[in-house]
């Protein structure tokens, strides 16, 4: 008989082992999902018993393809709230696993999108496998990325997070490694026993960071160190236009493919994830990037081009969406800056970071 719960939870000798249940749904998140995660993790805070936490992803596709697209959807069309607490507690969730106190093991295999990055990528040891497809694809449906994402990014060598936000490609093992986003190369055969040698029985034992480095290997090859020099070159530009016309100007017959890419993207998404991204590199903590992209993502599930992404590259998968405004001459500075005003009062702010963690009273555009 099937388990039906969206969160399988078992405790194995001294590890907690949560397993996202949807795998029909490619084990996206829901509200539900997300309490549930929460609530396990401050039971395993508490409980002296437990000594770790594993992660994984039930069937043998993804960990998690992101959150509910759909859902957020059609809450936006009906011009609902539902989601601004979807949010907010995920974006909480993100924060507890990035600052959780014991051995968080996340195992990134198969598809690991948006909201699935925010569960695994802050992790402590995170494994990918040579099936894991790792990105933050936000742009090609009007939205941004989140759940932590622009700090990951921001961080990453030179400037491929910017051309993995910017393009929303997923990346392999060693490119996620490469990009701060894993950890660990561990194939997907071993992960049967890599969970039951985590489930070790209480007493003097390897630790788990040493269980884990006994299982890992090295990944696959990967593409982005090849193409450092020309990424690093163009996306260091001021703008998503300089970006653009750098990338047309490279000579360089992957860039023009990125350029190509750029273009079917939102505009306004471009420009607005080129900011939060060099905003995030400026912000002192993970919770202080949280309640940026909270505001950020309040105003981009108010705007068009979030129902309009989706409609076109998910319901109805016709891949002709009609942003507003069609083209990034049209996106205008100040709509964008309006993306990271402060959201009002009324308890509206996530509130994660001590003390304001607003740049845009100090900062332009940024992107």
């Amino acid at each position: 008989m099937n388990d039906d719960r969206p969160v399988l939870l078992e405790t194995r000798g001294t590890c907690m082992h949560l397993t996202l249940n949807r795998p029909r749904a490619l084990n996206a998140l829901s509200h539900t999902m997300v309490r549930l995660l929460d609530e396990a993790l401050a039971r395993a805070e508490q409980d002296e018993a437990i000594e770790s936490v594993l992660l994984s992803g039930a069937g043998d596709r993804g960990l998690c393809a992101g959150g509910d697209i759909r859902a957020l959807h059609d809450d936006a069309r009906a011009s609902g709230r539902a989601s601004l607490e979807f949010w907010r507690d995920e974006y909480r969730l993100n924060a507890r696993i990035a600052r959780f106190p014991k051995p968080y093991v996340a195992l990134m295999d198969g598809i690991v999108m948006g909201g699935g990055v925010g569960v695994s990528a802050h992790a402590g040891i995170r494994v990918v496998t040579e099936r894991s497809r790792v990105a933050m694809p936000e742009t090609a449906i009007g939205f941004v990325p989140d759940v932590g994402g622009t700090r990951l990014l921001a961080a990453a060598p030179g400037e491929l997070g910017t051309h993995l936000a910017l393009t929303g490609r997923s990346v392999g093992a060693a490119d996620a490694i490469l990009c701060g986003l894993a950890d660990h190369h561990v194939p997907a055969r071993f992960l049967p026993a890599l969970t039951e040698a985590l489930g070790k029985p209480a007493g003097p034992a390897p630790s788990v960071a040493d269980i884990v480095q006994g299982f890992a290997t090295d990944p696959p090859a990967g593409e982005l160190a090849a193409q450092r020099d020309w990424i690093d070159d163009c996306y260091a530009a001021d703008t998503v236009e300089d970006i653009i016309r750098k990338l047309r100007e490279s000579g360089v017959p992957a860039a023009e493919t990125a350029a190509d890419e750029l273009l079917t993207k939102s505009p306004l998404a471009l420009k607005v994830t080129l900011a939060a991204v060099r905003r995030a590199a400026r912000l002192d903590s993970l919770e202080a990037v949280l309640d940026q992209e909270f505001r950020v993502s309040s105003r981009a599930f108010e705007h068009p081009d979030f129902v309009e992404g989706v409609r076109a590259r998910i319901i109805d998968k016709d891949n002709a969406p009609q942003w507003k405004p069609g083209s990034l001459a049209e996106v205008d500075d100040q709509e964008v800056a309006r993306f990271f005003a402060p959201l009002g009062p009324g308890g509206q702010e996530l509130g994660l970071a001590p003390g304001p963690a607003d740049t845009s009273a100090r900062d332009g555009q940024g992107g």
